[in-house]
């Protein structure tokens, strides 16, 4: 990365430029005020999902789940806990499947939940199945890159 950061805001779609040493600081959307790394995962679609996977400089890990899915409502906590362990390293996002099959299809998902790390604009990783944060964890700092 160089001293400036490229993320989509995964309510809006805007993309945003904001520099590295600010990344903890509390970056917001410059459109829509909503903050870029909000240590938590966002609720996004499945288009603006695509902007940000073509865009963003930071890995953005994505859980593909559905409010049907016991498993996803399990695992929902601990990706929560993963997402605020990662902060300012990686991105988490979520998308309902239910609601964006199209998403399922074009990402050839197979089995929720679905984990997707994307890097770069490609997939670099996936996961499947239900995990506890720490083993969400260790594959997002593999998938994406980033030093423990």
């Amino acid at each position: 990365m160089s001293d400036g950061v490229k993320l989509t805001c995964l309510h809006c779609g805007q993309a945003n430029r904001l520099p590295v040493a600010r990344l903890g600081e509390g970056a917001k959307c410059a459109t829509c005020g909503a903050a870029l790394l909000p240590g938590k995962p966002v609720e996004t679609d499945f288009k603006t999902l695509q902007k940000a996977i073509r865009t963003d400089d930071l890995p953005l890990l994505t859980d593909f789940w559905a409010p049907w899915c016991g498993p996803c409502r399990m695992m929902a906590p601990e990706f929560s806990k993963a997402a605020a362990e990662m902060k300012t390293t990686v991105r988490f996002a979520k998308v309902n499947t239910e609601q964006e099959p199209e998403a399922s299809q074009a990402m050839n998902i197979r089995g929720i939940p679905a984990l997707i790390m994307f890097r770069k604009g490609r997939e670099a990783a996936r996961l499947a199945g239900a995990r506890p944060a720490a083993q969400i964890v260790d594959f997002a700092r593999q998938a994406g890159g980033v030093a423990a």
